[in-house]
């Protein structure tokens, strides 16, 4: 089957053509911008984001924003601040445990089986409390380590000197934990009661040494200071 072509149109015609085309082009092109224009004062009026002419779908303009930079002597300053707080607290801390700590303790703990006094036709110038070997033995109070090692008749010992500058002694210990010169705190474990020397059975001796250096009673020592064996 031939297909027959169409006569190309004059050129008058052609012209014709040619000018409405390009006229469509303007007028096509004069809305769009029209109506960009309009986009724009609309976005402006509704305090959106503004376009800069360049085209419909072109990005927002980034916001900047300004940083405030602290210098190094700022940051310095702000440290040490930092590090004062915490050591203030620290201190804080450490004073309000000490004031709740007790100052004062029971050298052990076990069955009390000998007073101070007569015993057995001889002066008991201390108190017994027995127990198992091993048994912790505790400072009575705040002190000094003024001995600690082998003696004649309780085997082994530990002497404590006080701030008043009295003495407490613990006799017949198995086995002891701190040295001479050593500073210990009411309650800290300082040895084990043992059955050393001449003794009839493992148990503490505990004596009290006045200032003077008079031997007295320490269950009344003990009692005035709110502890009872």
């Amino acid at each position: 089957m031939r297909t027959q072509r169409l006569p190309p149109p004059p050129s008058a015609l052609r012209g014709r053509i040619v000018v409405a085309a390009v006229a469509m082009g303007a007028f096509s092109t004069a809305f769009a911008g029209q109506t960009l224009q309009a986009a724009q004062l609309t976005n402006r009026a509704d305090g959106a984001a503004t376009f800069d002419g360049a085209g419909g779908d072109g990005a927002s303009a980034p916001q900047v924003l300004t940083v405030s930079r602290r210098t190094a002597s700022e940051g310095a300053a702000e440290a040490a601040k930092l590090l004062r707080s915490q050591q203030l607290t620290t201190r804080r801390e450490a004073a309000d445990a000490e004031h709740k700590r007790p100052k004062f303790a029971r050298p052990t703990v076990g069955d009390f089986t000998s007073t101070y006094g007569a015993r057995w036709g001889k002066a008991h110038l201390g108190i017994d409390i027995a127990g198992p070997v091993g048994t912790p033995i505790l400072a009575a109070a705040d002190g000094v380590v003024k001995d600690a090692g082998p003696i004649s008749g309780f085997g082994q010992w530990v002497q404590l000197t006080h701030a008043d500058g009295t003495i407490t002694v613990y006799g017949h210990v198995d086995s002891y934990s701190v040295r001479a010169g050593q500073r210990v705190q009411a309650g800290q474990q300082i040895a084990r009661m043992g059955n050393r020397g001449q003794s009839t059975g493992p148990h503490l001796h505990f004596e009290v040494w006045s200032p003077g250096g008079q031997k007295i009673n320490p269950l009344t020592w003990l009692n005035d200071r709110g502890i009872t064996v």
